[in-house]
């Protein structure tokens, strides 16, 4: 059962993804991320040639907020128009990691829905207690 503001953040991402940029991949993936003052902020994949610059929707969104002062999370939903329920990424997983690893995502697609903590995304993360001489 998604919560009132699951709903929220699954409408929010839904009205960008057609923002997307999927031209190698085809596969438009957007997010929208709560902010813990209720600011939300929305990202899309943006796919390139060299594969390697490409930026997935949920570090989009996470870097937005960061760069507008926000750094602490509640939720973050993610949709996209793919046949699976597309699981974010590793390198998503670790930044998600570095601000909230209680935060509650959301993955909604033709596939079907899901929702998880980061911390259950990424077991064993690597945090800065995993730092030399910390």
């Amino acid at each position: 059962m998604k919560t009132q503001w699951q709903e929220m953040l699954l409408m929010q991402a839904q009205k960008v993804l057609k923002y997307a940029y999927a031209k190698y991949s085809g596969i438009h993936v957007a997010a929208a991320l709560l902010c813990e003052d209720g600011t939300v902020f929305t990202g899309v994949n943006v796919e390139n040639a060299s594969y390697g610059l490409t930026v997935c929707a949920e570090r989009n969104a996470i870097f937005s907020a960061v760069g507008q002062g926000h750094q602490h999370f509640i939720g973050m939903a993610i949709v996209s128009d793919s046949v699976h329920i597309n699981s974010p990424c590793g390198a998503c997983r670790q930044v998600m990691m570095e601000f909230s690893s209680d935060m509650i995502v959301v993955l909604d697609s033709p596939a079907g829905f899901y929702t998880s903590t980061v911390a259950d995304l990424l077991p064993n993360a690597f945090t800065m207690q995993n730092r030399k001489g910390e």
